[in-house]
């Protein structure tokens, strides 16, 4: 059901948040033990009944004589009335004890607490039993597989707390809960498809306080404004994954007071007309948090907050706000954090001037990040309250003024990915005794720091790539013992790593040094396991082995160095290693595949190509069963793919291209890996068929099998192969995470981790092209240069997605598939160097993208379509097909200039060079076709006669016939006399 992963998640999230508020009852003493009621114990029974208990949650719910259902699990009774007061049927369940903390309020009158039960989660129907609880004040049902919202559920009046969150609900919210006037709390959030005809019934809540929706859908245009303004008591609304479709009137509201109990209003991954947006912003005038995002508001941002003075957090990111900020913000005194990241803002940075009224007093966050905006940094001293300023990712330019140095309150100054020029030197930063986090990457910066300087700040975050650091090491960096990430890559350094460096690595979660020029042998950091570190040293001058330390690193990446042997790091045994990523691509990697895989049963990607490995493949390889993605290619390995990586079945993308493997492609690639989406065993040795496992992976998007010697016909079950037919959608897009798009997520879940896309390289026009943040539109079947023989399958052409085709340069005969014109989407085709015959397919002219063709060196015949962008091609792509005519070829077709061809010789593609003649051409074929004929009876009649009449001419003959017989000839070709 849509959503159940992310609903178990949630949940999980959720109850280990209370599990942690949770105590038992205080200083020890006696519980007084509740007896059930006989009719509430058989109305529970009745209850479970009805459900679909997945995971055999309910079995201490039984109806054995003198059961207490007050001791069954998610079953809590009230110890001085003994009726049941809590049914908790999420993932998780109570037990006796005392709750306390803030979430008390909703159970104050019964002690206990709730532990988890991760396998307990309920399907079925939510059976009307439960109407004879007619004490329950509790009801958590969220997390389950429930469709439906019962109408009698606005029977249990004594309600205060209703969770049916996180089911996939669908229909209309019945207007019957109305009725639970004592509820505090509702949550029908996280829902598949709701339906609201109004919201009437919400203003009869008089008690409730916390109100939560989600994927609904409200008809009636201003209903649902009316009733949010209306509710008495409600101080925080939180709509997700709402739709709001129809256009607002707001004149029919102008008579309904605002909202005085409203505090917090949250709106998230929802649409509704613009002509609610200032509403919204007037909702209540003791509005206190205010977020509206990743929905999708379009245009300016109204000026319409004059009354909302009590406003102290503004969240509307990921939106598609333009223009600059409105200047009613400006007179807001109680703001303190504003976030407009991830906007479509194109003002100049000056807009922030809008905000030197009271608001720059208050103002402590200030989010811009993700936007268009141009200009240069204004001053920011009048913000004296700023703690965090996030610029990034936008078009400013100039220089940092160094105004930013008075900012003496500032915890984070984020500017990254803009165009800033100049010179930071220590005046920016000398007053910012509180800086945390500095972030001034991706510009064009030159930082001036004396090597001896010492900050008046210890920063936990560092970034500074790209910028201009000079060949030394930076030594102000002693300083800064508190570092837990740093990435200080493309900044010009030529040097080599100081020792007192290796002081700072055990704290670090994130270290990146790419891209410089450090020298000297691999560093053998110390690393603390448990903090898991990602470490990049790619692109540098290191050389020697990787060191052992480096084992605790859960990402490592070490391409493009110098480096030689890797075996002592891999086959060291270790407890228990945290890698799940490694790349030693690119460097000068000569052994022998070590047979020590078995070590990282955690690695989820493993990159060696391009290095020297040689020997086999080593069966422990197939220990990797966490595997997503496996690169091998060119290298020098040799001997068969072994079948231990059939175990590896979550591999994604299979790349063993360019090394010396010979043997038959195994059938288990097609049975035992059918997650693969890239397939590239390209420019090897394998030889025999192909085998009809490989229409088993119904997920492959790219399969590159060329440049080896396989024979037999092209399978016809290649049209399984889904996303060549149907495409993946956005929604598919999870599918993608471990093994080919944006696949390798490192550490996200800590704000610090960094994500490395996959990337393939594509043969195109005979060059070989690195696709990266676009391999996930590419669907691509390479079969070139092998020995393939047959028809091309007709069922091929059902693969529309197709974007590439090669099959060159194997011994294909038969027609081009007439339905190839299907194949909309092909960009690149290529059958040359096969025997294919018959003409050109009208339908291949239908193919408006095709910016690659190659059909030459065949057997084709016949004009070549015209009035397409099949004469856009070179005449060289046509080449070596006798029979073709018309342009780009410069031969011209029989029966050019007149109305209909009627030659045999024109019927069969004949044509002439258009050089060798530009008059107008006669066909003149009969002609000579009628001298020839005449001249043979002539011959024959004239011969005759003279031999039927001339005696001497006949003994002559015979004579030499009878000789002819008389001789034989050998096996070596000698002639030899024939006994008579």
């Amino acid at each position: 059901m849509r959503g159940t992963g992310r609903s178990i998640a949630w949940c999980a999230g959720l109850v280990l948040s209370i599990a942690t508020i949770a105590i038992f009852s205080e200083g020890g003493k006696s519980i007084v033990q509740a007896r059930c009621i006989d009719s509430e114990r058989q109305a529970l029974l009745d209850f479970k009944q009805g459900l679909e208990d997945y995971h055999n949650t309910l079995s201490s719910w039984t109806s054995g004589e003198g059961e207490d259902c007050c001791l069954w699990r998610g079953v809590k009774c009230d110890n001085k009335t003994n009726h049941v007061v809590v049914l908790l049927l999420g993932d998780h369940v109570l037990a006796p004890g005392n709750f306390g903390h803030d979430y008390s309020r909703y159970f104050h009158d019964f002690d206990y607490f709730v532990v988890m039960a991760p396998n307990s989660r309920f399907g079925g129907e939510i059976g009307s039993s439960l109407v004879e609880l007619k004490y329950l004040r509790h009801l958590d049902l969220s997390c389950n597989d429930f469709s439906r919202i019962p109408e009698f559920i606005g029977s249990l009046t004594r309600l205060r707390y209703l969770n049916l969150g996180f089911n996939p609900i669908s229909g209309t919210i019945p207007s019957q809960l109305g009725n639970l006037t004592r509820l505090r709390f509702l949550a029908l959030d996280r829902a598949d498809e709701l339906i609201a005809d109004n919201l009437e019934w919400l203003p009869r809540l008089s008690s409730l306080t916390t109100l939560k929706l989600g994927t609904l859908t409200l008809s009636k245009p201003a209903d649902w404004l009316q009733s949010i303004k209306m509710a008495p008591s409600l101080s925080s609304l939180e709509l997700v994954g709402c739709y709001f479709p129809y256009k607002v009137a707001t004149s029919s509201l102008s008579h309904i007071n605002s909202s005085n109990s409203l505090r917090t209003l949250v709106i998230k991954y929802s649409k509704f007309h613009p002509t609610a947006i200032p509403w919204l912003l007037n909702v209540s005038y003791n509005l206190v948090n205010l977020t509206i995002k990743h929905s999708e508001i379009i245009g300016p941002l109204p000026n319409s907050f004059d009354s909302m003075r009590s406003l102290e957090n503004i969240d509307l990111k990921s939106n598609k706000l333009e223009g600059g900020i409105p200047k009613s913000l400006g007179n807001l005194c109680n703001v303190k954090s504003l976030d407009l990241s991830f906007n479509l803002l194109n003002d100049t940075l000056h807009l922030i001037e809008t905000l030197t009224g009271c608001t720059a007093k208050s103002l402590e966050i200030l989010y811009l990040h993700g936007n268009e905006l141009v200009g240069s940094l204004p001053d920011l001293s009048q913000f004296s309250s700023l703690k965090e300023l996030r610029l990034a990712d936008n078009k400013l330019n100039g220089s940092l003024a160094e105004s930013i140095g008075q900012l003496s309150n500032l915890e984070i100054l984020e500017v990254s990915s803009n165009y800033i020029t100049g010179v930071i030197s220590k005046a920016h930063l000398q007053k910012l005794s509180k800086l945390k986090g500095l972030d001034l990457s991706f510009n064009s910066l030159t930082l001036n720091f004396e090597s001896r300087w010492v900050p008046p700040f210890q920063l936990f975050s560092l970034k500074l790539s790209s910028c201009k650091l000079g060949a030394p090491f930076p030594g102000w960096l002693q300083t800064q013992v508190k570092l837990f990430n740093i990435d200080i890559s493309k900044s010009g350094i030529s040097d080599n790593i100081p020792d007192w460096f290796y002081n700072l690595t055990p704290k670090l979660i994130n270290l990146n040094l790419s891209f410089n020029s450090f020298k000297g042998i691999l560093p053998n950091f110390p690393l603390r396991y448990d903090n898991y570190p990602v470490i990049d040293l790619s692109s540098n001058q290191f050389y020697g082995s990787v060191p052992v330390s480096l084992a605790n690193a859960s990402a490592l990446i070490i391409s493009n160095n110098s480096i030689t042997s890797f075996k002592l790091f891999l086959c060291t045994e270790l407890s228990d290693r945290p890698t799940t990523f490694l790349d030693l691509s690119n460097n000068m990697l000569s052994e022998s595949l070590p047979d020590c895989w078995m070590h990282l049963g955690k690695l989820r990607v493993l990159n060696l190509e391009n290095n020297k490995l040689s020997g086999n493949i080593p069966s422990s390889l197939g220990s990797l069963d966490q595997i997503s993605t496996l690169r091998l290619s060119n290298n020098s390995i040799s001997g068969i793919l072994p079948s231990s990586l059939k175990n590896c079945s979550l591999l994604r993308l299979l790349d063993v291209g360019q090394n010396n493997l010979y043997g038959e492609i195994p059938t288990w690639i097609g049975d035992y890996l059918t997650d693969l989406i890239v397939l590239h065993l390209k420019s090897n040795r394998f030889y025999g068929s192909l085998p009809l496992s490989l229409c088993h992976l119904s997920d492959i998007q790219i399969l590159d099998l060329s440049l080896n010697d396989l024979s037999g016909v092209i399978p016809r079950c290649f049209h399984n192969f889904t996303p060549m037919i149907h495409g993946v959608h956005d929604s598919d897009s999870a599918a993608f995470v471990d093994g080919i798009d944006a696949s390798y997520i490192i550490d996200q879940s800590r704000g610090y981790g960094r994500i490395f896309v996959n990337y393939e390289y594509i043969t195109w026009k005979g060059k070989n092209y690195k696709y990266d943040k676009n391999l996930r539109l590419l669907r691509i079947i390479d079969l070139s240069s092998n020995k393939l023989s047959g028809e091309i399958p007709t069922n091929l052409t059902n693969l529309v997605e197709l974007v590439q085709l090669n099959l060159s340069r194997n011994n294909l005969s038969g027609t081009i598939p007439e339905s190839i014109g299907k194949m909309k989407l092909l960009e690149s085709l290529d059958l040359s160097h096969n025997q294919l015959s018959g003409k050109i397919p009208m339908g291949l002219a239908d193919i408006s993208f095709l910016a690659f063709l190659d059909l030459s060196n065949n057997q084709l015949w016949g004009r070549i379509p015209t009035g397409t962008q099949l004469q856009s091609f070179a005449a060289s792509d046509y080449s070596e097909n006798r029979g073709l005519c018309g342009p780009p070829l410069n031969v011209r077709c029989c029966g050019d200039g007149e109305l209909q061809e009627t030659s045999t010789s024109c019927e069969t593609g004949a044509g002439r060079n258009v050089e060798e003649d530009d008059e107008e051409w006669v066909d003149m074929s009969w002609f000579y076709m009628g001298i020839g004929v005449g001249f043979g009876i002539g011959f024959l009649g004239t011969c005759g006669l003279a031999w039927y009449f001339n005696t001497s001419w006949r003994r002559v003959y015979f004579n030499q016939l009878l000789n002819r017989r008389r001789w034989r000839t050998s096996k070596y070709g000698a002639r030899l006399r024939r006994p008579l």
